[in-house]
């Protein structure tokens, strides 16, 4: 229990936060990862060159000081954060180390003005808050389908979209892993383990891949876009591309993810599924929409899905196939090549008032469309959402 004194003192430091936030993280990952070179292993480098990372952490510290009173408040944040620490294999060792850095990122940010007491009592609460995201990431660690990183064997690529490739892959005979025994739930994520070799690359570089079928009896599927914007080109997914080919190896953790169908509403048939995705987003709602049509075909369904145009929208000729089975699917395709993009207005003529949203895709999208459901009175329990990127940040950009 936080005392009195430190929880004021916590709150009384809120306007710092709002106003230098970000600055101080990013000294915090500088520092963090110059001084302790093997958690290169586990940060994502690109979400630290664009800011994502800092930016998400800003976040979460801000809603802890804004919370400090009620830290139980913060608890499905924890939760969603708990799962990519799990996925990424983050361990109780590494939180004293994250604690040093960040007291000495305010502490450099902020000068005179981190008094003694400043950081005496966000050290305690630094603390508190640690051992929260601790206990819960332990219970996952407890809950996953396997422990650590085990070798999976990719037993087919095959392309779905341009410049996307589908991976179905299945456990080594060393992995001790029987996928006919192991369950996951639509909507969750992969995260394959790889050490791209280049000149500039030292070190394991980890990505969270939505896995794009609600079942894991032929093998574990799961879409990589390769990325590139013009200049750079994604390390992971041009590696994935190029160098990974049918026989070869790859190394897992286990599923993670709270990216899921509400199950109270999967049977019934007042209340519409909205799947709205853009580019590779569309990933993990394949896998919800075949759970929803497992579960119940006859519900209202709402497919959109952006893209540039047909041949890079992924997986096109499988949701149709899939979308047949359903009894009641209105499906709309926006290529932005012809069309324009979605806006508020499009949203407020195709979605039914009370329906239930699962929004997938990049952070910039997933900001926007939250933006615009709120702006329609879409009730915040109705926004379900998993942006490919930290998602703090985008909580943090669709609030502004």
């Amino acid at each position: 229990m936080l005392s009195e004194q430190t929880r004021n003192i916590v709150k009384a430091t809120v306007p710092v936060l709002e106003q230098h936030g970000t600055t101080i993280t990013t000294v915090f990952y500088r520092n963090m990862l110059s001084e302790h070179k093997e958690l290169l292993n586990i940060f994502n480098k690109t979400n630290q060159s664009r800011g994502l990372q800092p930016t998400a952490l800003a976040t979460t510290v801000l809603a802890a000081a804004k919370h400090i009173d009620n830290l139980e408040a913060l608890a499905p944040y924890v939760v969603e954060i708990g799962h990519k620490h799990r996925a990424l294999q983050v361990l109780p060792e590494h939180y004293p180390i994250v604690g040093k850095h960040l007291l000495g990122a305010i502490k450099e940010v902020l000068g005179d003005a981190a008094t003694e007491d400043i950081i005496n009592a966000w050290a305690e609460a630094y603390g508190a808050i640690a051992q929260i995201f601790i206990d819960v990431e332990a219970d996952l660690y407890r809950k996953a389908a396997w422990s650590g990183w085990k070798p999976f064997k990719v037993a087919e690529r095959r392309n779905v979209a341009t410049e996307v490739v589908e991976f179905r892959v299945v456990p080594s005979e060393a992995s001790g892993i029987d996928l006919s025994n192991t369950s996951f739930v639509p909507g969750q994520y992969v995260t394959a383990k790889t050490h791209p070799t280049n000149e500039n690359n030292k070190y394991d570089a980890l990505r969270h891949y939505s896995i794009c079928s609600s079942s894991a009896a032929k093998g574990l599927k799961f879409a990589v876009k390769r990325e590139h914007d013009g200049v750079h080109s994604g390390l992971v997914s041009t590696y994935l591309h190029d160098s990974i080919k049918e026989g070869d190896v790859i190394y897992l953790s286990a599923p993670a993810g709270d990216f899921a169908l509400d199950s109270n509403l999967t049977k019934q048939n007042e209340i519409p599924l909205v799947l709205l995705s853009a580019g590779i987003g569309v990933t993990p709602l394949v896998s919800m929409l075949e759970e929803q049509i497992e579960a119940n075909p006859s519900r209202p369904i709402v497919w959109i899905q952006s893209a540039f145009n047909r041949d890079s929208q992924p997986f096109a000729s499988r949701v149709e196939d899939l979308l047949k089975k359903c009894g009641n699917v209105t499906v709309h395709s926006v290529h932005t090549e012809t069309m324009p993009r979605i806006d508020t207005g499009y949203l407020s003529e195709k979605l039914p008032s009370h329906s239930d949203i699962y929004v997938c895709g990049s952070s910039q999208f997933m900001s926007g469309m939250i933006k615009m459901l709120k702006k329609l009175e879409y009730k915040d329990e109705r926004i379900h959402y998993e942006p490919f990127g930290p998602k703090m940040a985008t909580e943090l950009s669709s609030n502004c």
